[in-house]
């Protein structure tokens, strides 16, 4: 029996043994074409709706735990954002190079400090994509199109710029509800094409933004533990996890 994986190196391994395999067996699929154009932006704008994207906007703080290895505390009004992982604790501003880093509770200074912030921002760049990709369809270098896959219409979405793998592509399949249920991935990791991973576990945070907090590719398991969103920090924390970076505050 398979024992249930949470993301990590060890997950990360995992996935790429997966699409080793499928390569192997044949089961790389290539990237379909897609048909950009209103109706592929109105295919985006419904899957947007339903997973609540009016909810998503009103949400100025959330935080939730990646796979069991990143916690991560997530301003979205100041766009600040604090990583915790191992030994590590850094928080960084998302809009310049200023941040804070920590191991084992001592300050890192100089070269040390920029890695550990670079480290935590690689880990954002992905964590934060799993959490809501969603809400990312009209983001500058985003593209949309429409696919026909296997008799079922789904929207392929192709990333020009931002994050650190610019050129990856998506394509997502929705369920009943308007929700995405699976997508496929082209991604520059992930060694074939079109390897599907499931988007289920769907819950809805109280600022009424639906997030999914499972997913299954292949054999192993992506869980998203601990997910809470707030429209301000303060609803959550007693006092203010980015006080270093953002000075008191003033309600």
């Amino acid at each position: 029996m398979i024992r249930r994986l949470l993301i990590g190196f060890g997950v990360l391994i995992g996935v790429l043994l997966v699409g080793l395999i499928a390569l192997v067996l044949g089961a790389h699929e290539p990237k379909p074409k897609g048909r950009p154009g209103p109706e592929a932006d109105a295919f985006a704008r419904r899957m947007q709706s339903a997973a609540g994207q009016d909810g998503w906007e009103k949400t100025g703080y959330v935080k939730w735990f990646f796979g069991g290895r990143h916690r991560h505390q997530w301003d979205r009004e100041r766009a600040l954002v604090r990583v915790r992982w191992g030994h590590h604790d850094v928080l960084f501003d998302l809009q310049n190079e200023r941040g804070v880093a920590r191991q084992n509770g001592d300050m890192l200074l100089g070269a040390d400090a920029d890695s550990a912030i670079s480290q935590a921002r690689s880990h954002w760049n992905n964590d934060s994509y799993w959490l809501n990709p969603v809400a990312k369809l009209f983001d500058a270098g985003v593209r949309r199109s429409l696919v026909q896959w296997e008799g079922e219409t789904g929207l392929l979405v192709e990333h020009d710029a931002g994050g650190d793998t610019p050129g990856d592509a998506y394509l997502w399949l929705l369920g009943p509800e308007g929700r995405p249920r699976s997508w496929r991935m082209w991604v520059q990791i992930i060694p074939v094409g079109g390897l599907s991973a499931s988007w289920e576990g769907w819950t809805r945070v109280p600022t009424g933004a639906w997030l999914s907090t499972n997913h299954q590719i292949g054999p192993l398991e992506l869980a998203l533990t601990e997910v809470e969103a707030s429209a301000h920090w303060s609803e959550l924390e007693g006092s203010d996890p980015f006080l270093e970076l953002a000075g008191p505050w003033n309600p």
